[in-house]
């Protein structure tokens, strides 16, 4: 509408030129927001899935006559952490050393560690490095040392800190957290066969299947997973599914 009052006189013209420049600066903000919404709506920060320690475990080695106990514990917080710390000190109370490290948190991660009068770099950062690479969350490591009267030296200490804390975690029973969605798949007895044939493919876990005049599958899906799943269940039955997500929920599947 703009471009038409161009035939005007040059009064009108600079009147329409700082009106047209408010709409371009007006758009160009709306478009902004626009754009700013989308980003914000494409990129918000989804729950990611992680890696854990569902069962803690003890587990001991021996260098030179001493010993390194590590205890594996699963934690949510640094008050629960220092719980279990103040545990194996008592459980532990005539040992030289409690060295320990944890990881808390998915998104906003704590991290800590101490050497318990080790020297500096030689206890505590070989655990947490330990954590780190097995890409672990919500873990606490504690390594009691009983020592054995012969000096390890640095590169000793940080070996053998480093080979009881695997050696701890080999012993526990580690999972992957999976965030996803609990689905209710309605469909005929024609059906039926499709969508087990496609659940087992993907390893999707089954919580309940209820047989009446349809069937109701009650099943756990990743958010990653959720979408193509839907699809390749529509499609496979002829649309005669109905799929409803029932919530959101973490999971893991554990064997044994």
């Amino acid at each position: 509408h703009y471009i038409k009052f161009t035939c005007l006189n040059k009064e009108k013209i600079g009147k329409v030129h700082i009106s047209k420049k408010i709409l371009i600066i007006s758009c160009g903000f709306l478009q902004f927001c626009y754009i700013l919404f989308m980003i914000t709506k494409e990129t918000e920060v989804k729950p990611m899935n992680y890696k854990t320690v569902y069962q803690g475990a003890s587990a001991e080695i021996v260098e030179k006559k001493s010993r390194f106990i590590a205890d594996v514990f699963p934690v949510s917080s640094a008050e629960e952490a220092t719980e279990y710390l103040e545990k194996v000190k008592k459980q532990y109370w005539d040992a030289r050393h409690h060295c320990w490290a944890y990881v808390i948190g998915v998104e906003n991660v704590q991290e800590r560690c101490s050497d318990d009068g080790e020297p500096s770099g030689t206890a505590g950062k070989p655990i947490l490095e330990v954590i780190r690479g097995q890409g672990l969350h919500n873990v606490l490591i504690v390594v009691t040392r009983y020592f054995g009267g012969t000096l390890l030296g640095t590169g000793g200490l940080v070996r053998a800190y480093t080979a009881a804390s695997r050696e701890g975690l080999s012993h526990s029973k580690i999972i992957t957290r999976i965030y996803g969605f609990k689905l209710k798949i309605s469909t005929d007895y024609t059906g039926l066969g499709k969508i087990q044939y496609l659940l087992a493919q993907k390893n999707i876990p089954l919580l309940d299947t209820a047989y009446t005049d349809s069937v109701d599958i009650t099943a756990l899906v990743s958010q990653e997973e959720e979408k193509h799943i839907t699809k390749e269940i529509i499609e496979g039955t002829n649309g005669k599914s109905q799929i409803q997500k029932e919530g959101e929920c973490w999971y893991a599947v554990v064997e044994g």
